[in-house]
């Protein structure tokens, strides 16, 4: 069983490939790292996958469904949830203002100017098991504006999550935080893989996250497929260490 299929994708802008002939298949309940230097062509790949861009060719497979062509929010609606480097929630609101946000869209409410008592009861049952498996639930009434880097991350995190996601996509989750910060987002991916059985697909640049949490990685180089497979074997793998590391002289 496959939740996430690949099919030799291609991405062309112009001239430029930025993406070739690249497959990847994930299983349910996966938590899969894609790395490669920088120009490799990871964030290119992850537009494809949750929508963003359409492939020039190939296809993308989503729990046996065919999404190549299909728009972002019918991705999401499907059980597809992405976050962002940068991180994309509202600084001026509260942790719970943002996480009720993401329920009410998921309940579809968010039109509604008032909620009878079945619905509000819904969105705060949504609300409290978003903050609760983030670890946030005694700062809702902060201002994320005002949290740490790897709070806000979370926060992020929490609203992804209540889309009820089936595959979670993490763009650089610890990007810019330091170490205590990145331990914190770690252990939280790793709760939501163990305890929740997400499945997951991270692109991640610190290696010790990528090797301390991925049950497979997949490697790309200039828009290519280097490598796939576990941690130990990506570890050992020559052409990998070349292309982070460079040829010994």
């Amino acid at each position: 069983m496959t939740m996430l299929d690949v099919r030799g994708v291609t991405k062309q802008f112009g001239s430029l490939v930025a993406v070739s002939e690249v497959s990847m298949l994930v299983a349910p309940g996966e938590l899969r790292a894609i790395i490669g230097p920088n120009g490799a062509g990871k964030t290119t790949f992850f537009n494809m996958i949750s929508g963003f861009f359409p492939p020039t060719r190939g296809e993308i497979v989503f729990d046996g469904t065919t999404i190549t062509r299909m728009p972002v929010a019918a991705r999401v609606a499907m059980g597809m949830a992405r976050t962002f480097q940068i991180t994309e929630i509202f600084p001026e609101l509260t942790v719970g203002q943002n996480v009720r946000i993401g329920v009410e869209s998921a309940l579809g409410l968010r039109q509604r100017v008032w909620l009878g008592g079945r619905d509000a009861a819904a969105v705060r049952q949504g609300i409290e098991e978003a903050l609760v498996m983030t670890g946030l639930a005694s700062k809702a009434g902060r201002l994320v504006g005002e949290l740490s880097h790897g709070d806000q991350r979370a926060a992020e995190i929490a609203t992804a999550l209540t889309l009820k996601p089936r595959l979670l996509l993490l763009d650089e989750p610890t990007a810019g935080m330091g170490e205590h910060e990145t331990y914190a987002v770690a252990n939280l991916i790793r709760r939501l893989h163990r305890n929740s059985s997400y499945t997951i697909v991270l692109i991640e640049h610190d290696m010790r996250v990528v090797f301390n949490l991925a049950d497979k990685i997949t490697v790309l180089t200039e828009g290519k497929l280097l490598a796939e497979g576990t941690p130990a074997e990506i570890a050992d793998n020559p052409a990998v260490q070349e292309a982070y590391l460079g040829k010994a002289e």
